[in-house]
């Protein structure tokens, strides 16, 4: 579906589905991204079946869909002259429909590019494969904004999934888990296991009528280092056996290769356990494929000659049916190529040439090199709301892939972010809602801080409660983006992760009785990761057993897992790095960071519009604008919060004014986190999906007294104040609001280990129920977004201290 909201294009998430689906559809359906192909030419009515609005037996509407984009780009032009003033030039409904294609194609690029970030792909290197009806209206863009130089469509690529399962393979295969080592002295066992499952798949597909000729069988290991979560299922189809090897194959060079192409490194002097064995056996299909189409030996036969909107205006381009096209014909863009069930889009610069099985390969040219200048335009507003959201996602698949820890790998408990020059928020990835405004503290207060000693090739660690940190255990690293001869930084980027243990009073460094900071782990406040291109490991190895040297305390008692997990977090700020640099290339640095502001003022226009709307209910039902929520902590210290909301501007002032003052514990809250809970229920509030940036705080005044609960002295304890505070704070905006009911008001910490190893994890509670919904039990709620570790893992990993564990709770219960 299709929106323009708070002069923005949106597409999505919500869908017309097939009933009513598309306004074209005769069934009082929304403007669809179908409808604008349909405005833009590239969907022919006269070639589609007469199935359509409520008798079934009608053409698509392509009347009703004209009409609806060209009142919907009245409203377009209205709030575009009010905000962009005389200077504005009205856009037509082509531009407008145009506008909701491209921008939807960015949609479309963001999950491929995540994706295939994520196995440590490069798009650029690959082929564009398409398929569904509609899938090749698009896959020349997607395929050039992704890199791509090729398409290939199936010429069944309207109806694949039915064709896949008429030719489809019957598969078994056979598992059974093992808790071996892979080494010499087991493969015998590992062997004999292959056999035996092999064995079972060949009499299951016999029995299912396959003949012995017909069936194939693969074996498979699932593999991963000792200690980490991250399993491998691992063949050894291309890695014959070796002296050195199993008889079944080589699966140890098979892992190795694997790991490091997905993660980007392999550990060293790590064993590796073998968790299942598995054996897949394939009885192949005997259903014949079809036999290669005639050689074209004539030109092309031209349908008939169409006008189809591109940016720049209408082009004529042929139509041709596919079913009439032979192997060997070349077909220009722009073109339509038509099938019963699909219609493909050939667009300027791009070459289809007909295949011997009669498929569509696309040759993807360059494209016309499009100027976008500095100052506002709509849908590239969108388009950039995209590109940033994504180099913040992609940051996080990195770090994701690359680190070791289960707190980052598996349980997600990370985020990654992008900020302009001045620290401000642009963009973060929908990681951790604690992380949100926080992190843009941190940035800032390293500007601030160290001035002109941030230079190229310089990442700085922190995590102070006064240098914008959460707690102790979440270590944000910093990375400045130069650019050209710029003398000072044009972006910065930067990663937050949770780590399990930093050292202090108790293993997982989340203390429950802490009365200071130092007590919780160890302190950066701007500390030189790297310095000119080198990764200080002594000095950071220094500073992370540094708590040791404190009575009762201990330096960190995962040091490997900690360096692992911060380079991780460098490479995940430099592929941020290189996505913002190959965008300033790509549109030059003034458009990038025209933005960049764009976007952050965006922001602000939804938040003011939603102050502006809860205003006038508020007056409506209690004759003023003026807010007010509260809420206890256990041991009775007050968090107070007053909303005046100016209803002309949409702006308000925010004053906790009335929060008790800071505790002897480490209840007490870094005003980083407290602004990280009023823009996370800011941006809930607004109600449709928002550029998550620092213009969501623009129309806010945030007033936090210096010496409470909220804004503690530097030296306090804050480890519960992240994890507990944060969510009762949440709980008191949203109740100032009248927005929904408390949460159960904490993230319910775990955490436990010895001398040797420590542990911590949120384990969650529920929700609040609001207008129209119940509240939920048992999940991650607001300030907390991570998952929960199976109970398996953790009982593979800390067997002994977790088994205790479980013994104690037994004994509660019982």
């Amino acid at each position: 579906m299709l929106f323009y909201r708070a002069g923005m294009f949106v597409i999505g998430p919500e869908s017309a589905g097939a009933h009513p689906g598309p306004t074209c559809y005769r069934k009082g359906g929304p403007l669809c991204v179908t409808d604008a192909n349909l405005c833009l030419g590239r969907l022919l009515p006269e070639y589609f079946p007469h199935i359509f609005g409520k008798t079934e037996d009608q053409p698509l509407d392509k009347d009703a869909t004209v009409a609806a984009f060209h009142d919907l780009t009245i409203v377009v032009n209205k709030q575009s002259l009010e905000q962009k003033g005389r200077e504005y030039v009205p856009k037509t409904p082509e531009e407008v429909a145009m506008g909701f294609i491209e921008v939807a194609n960015e949609a479309m690029c963001r999950p491929i590019r995540a994706l295939t970030q994520a196995k440590g792909h490069d798009t650029s290197r690959h082929v564009l494969a398409c398929f569904g009806g509609a899938g090749g209206q698009h896959a020349c863009s997607i395929a050039r904004s992704l890199g791509m130089k090729q398409v290939f469509i199936h010429k069944y690529c309207g109806i694949l999934s039915a064709y896949g399962m008429a030719l489809a393979d019957v598969v078994y295969e056979t598992q059974e888990p093992c808790a071996h080592t892979y080494s010499a002295d087991n493969f015998q066992y590992l062997d004999a296991r292959l056999g035996e499952l092999t064995q079972q798949c060949c009499e299951e597909l016999q029995r299912q009528g396959f003949e012995s000729e017909n069936i194939t069988t693969e074996p498979f290991l699932h593999l991963r280092y000792e200690k980490t979560d991250c399993a491998l299922m691992c063949t050894a189809a291309k890695k014959p056996s070796g002296g050195t090897a199993m008889t079944h194959g080589d699966f140890l060079s098979s892992f190795l290769d694997r790991y490091q192409s997905e993660f980007g490194f392999t550990i060293t002097n790590r064993c590796i356990i073998v968790d299942d064995i598995r054996v897949r056996g394939v009885g192949h299909s005997a259903v014949p494929l079809e036999n290669n189409i005639m050689q074209a030996d004539k030109p092309p036969q031209v349908e008939k000659v169409v006008e189809v909107f591109f940016i720049g205006g209408y082009r004529d381009a042929n139509v041709y049916l596919l079913e009439n096209l032979r192997n060997g014909h070349v077909i220009p863009g722009p073109a339509l190529i038509i099938d019963k069930n699909s219609t493909v889009l050939v667009e300027p610069d791009c070459e289809a040439a007909i295949t011997a099985n009669g498929d569509v390969s696309i040759t993807i040219g360059s494209g016309a090199h499009r100027i976008i200048g500095t100052e506002l335009d709509d849908i590239q507003l969108s388009i950039f709301s995209h590109r940033f959201m994504s180099t913040a996602e992609q940051m996080g698949r990195i770090l994701q892939r690359t680190a070791i820890s289960t707190n980052i790998k598996e349980r997600l408990d990370f985020s990654c972010a992008m900020f302009g020059p001045d620290g401000g928020l642009v963009a973060n990835a929908p990681h951790i809602p604690i992380h949100l405004g926080a992190m843009q503290e941190t940035v800032q207060f390293q500007i601030k801080n160290l001035g002109n000693g941030i230079q190229k090739g310089d990442v700085i660690l922190s995590n102070h409660p006064s240098a914008g940190g959460s707690h102790l255990p979440d270590l944000t690293v910093i990375t400045p983006v130069f650019y050209g001869d710029q003398p000072k930084p044009v972006f910065f980027v930067a990663s937050r992760g949770h780590h399990a243990d930093i050292g202090g009073i108790t293993p997982g460094s989340m203390p429950p009785h802490s009365k200071f900071l130092s007590e919780e782990g160890a302190i950066f406040r701007s500390f030189k990761l790297v310095e000119n291109g080198i990764f200080q490991e002594e000095a950071v190895t220094e500073a992370l057993m540094a708590p040791g040297k404190i009575p009762r305390s201990s330096g960190t008692r995962n040091l490997q897992d900690n360096l692992s997990d911060l380079r991780a977090q460098v490479a995940a700020n430099q592929k941020g790095i290189q996505l913002i640099t190959e965008l300033i290339d790509a549109y030059g640095l003034n458009v990038v960071q025209a933005y960049m502001a764009h976007i952050q003022a965006n922001a602000e226009l939804a938040v003011r519009e939603m102050l502006k709307e809860i205003a006038l209910k508020t007056r409506e039902r209690t004759g003023k604008t003026l807010l007010y929520g509260e809420d206890y902590m256990d041991d009775g210290t007050k968090i107070a919060l007053t909303v005046d909301i100016n209803e002309h501007e949409g702006s308000a002032v925010v004053d906790f004014s009335g929060t008790g003052y800071e505790v002897y514990g480490n209840c007490n809250t870094p005003r980083a986190v407290t602004l990280s809970a009023l823009i996370y229920c800011l941006r809930c509030m607004v109600g449709h999906d928002v550029p998550l940036n620092q213009g969501c705080l623009a129309p806010i005044k945030i007033v936090i007294p210096s010496g409470t609960i909220l804004s503690p002295s530097a030296g306090a304890a804050v480890v519960g104040g992240n994890v507990l505070t944060s969510q009762r704070i949440v709980d008191v905006i949203l109740k100032a609001f009248d927005t929904c009911a408390a949460s159960q008001g904490c993230m319910n910490n775990v955490t436990f280990g010895d001398e040797d190893v420590g542990y911590y994890e949120t384990v969650a509670g529920g929700a609040g129920a609001g207008p129209g919904w119940n509240g939920r039990s048992g999940v991650h709620s607001h300030c907390t977004n991570t998952r929960i570790t199976d109970s398996e893992i953790l009982e593979r990993r800390f067997a002994p201290s977790y088994m205790h564990i479980c013994d104690v709770f037994t004994s509660l219960v019982s």
